[in-house]
């Protein structure tokens, strides 16, 4: 009774904390210019938290070691941009292949206008998500059967295969090859940032408090006795990774908008590392 008092207390707090500093945030928007450096810092340490927590649930809740952050963000980032340049633009970008294959875009599905442009970055960044998780989903498949010092490995080359694969002139048409893919939208300021970010990682926190969180511990701390108390261990190593892999997808649709220009080649393992 008394560690459940206090873990409310914590949680209040927390969100207490979390309050403050989006209004603390709003207040500098609206006083200070908002290209000013600590609004940079702000959108990429909100950008960088979300795959912290993310990769956090898969190393440090499960126990499994997966360096293929990186290849995931790179799904997520290109996701986004492709869906969302303008259609107008979109020639521009792709001058190269003589237009996108892709000929629409997301906000202006949705009517254009304010409304339109957050909703169609909102799915956007959702579907970069699911991309990255449908990705995990195949992979998965044959990676997870390896354990530690060797499933590091085995997804660090994954996202370098992926990296390369994107820069694949014949998947010009959709990716760009290896150039930059631009022109798309930004959705707010640091605000936005930090609000997502905020979401996202109280949805990773409520599902670390959860049974299927608890099976994760389990897995982590003794596999034996996990698969001993009925706990399915390839089902439960598959959906941390699947899950890990769609906050890590959305983690790369945002830091594509911090960055305003996409290129597989900023995707390298060291970004897993940051």
């Amino acid at each position: 009774m008394l560690n459940e008092k206090k873990s409310k207390r914590g949680t209040v707090i927390a969100l207490l904390c979390a309050l403050a500093l989006l209004a603390l945030v709003i207040l500098l928007e609206n006083t200070m210019k908002p290209t000013g450096m600590l609004f940079t810092v702000l959108k990429k340490g909100a950008v960088y938290a979300l795959v912290a927590v993310s990769m956090n649930l898969l190393n440090g809740f499960t126990g499994l070691f997966s360096l293929g952050q990186a290849g995931f963000m790179l799904l997520g980032a290109y996701t986004y941009a492709i869906l969302t340049i303008p259609t107008a633009d979109r020639e521009a970008v792709y001058y190269l292949y003589n237009g996108s294959a892709v000929n629409f875009s997301l906000p202006e599905l949705f009517g254009g206008g304010a409304v339109g442009l957050v909703l169609g970055v909102l799915l956007a960044l959702f579907l970069g998500g699911c991309v990255a998780a449908a990705v995990a989903w195949l992979i998965g498949l044959p990676v997870l059967r390896l354990k530690s010092d060797y499933l590091a490995i085995a997804t660090l080359g994954f996202a370098e295969i992926l990296r390369a694969f994107f820069q694949w002139n014949a998947l010009g048409p959709i990716t760009n090859g290896s150039n930059l893919l631009k022109s798309y939208p930004e959705i707010g300021g640091a605000f936005a940032y930090l609000l997502l970010a905020g979401i996202f990682i109280a949805m990773i926190i409520l599902l670390v408090n959860s049974t299927y969180g608890r099976a994760f511990i389990a897995i982590r701390d003794d596999e034996v006795a996990a698969e001993a108390m009925g706990i399915n261990l390839a089902k439960h190593k598959r959906m941390a990774f699947i899950i890990i892999s769609f906050f890590a997808g959305v983690g790369g649709g945002m830091l594509a908008m911090y960055m305003g220009a996409v290129q597989a080649l900023s995707f390298k393992s060291t970004m897993t590392y940051e």
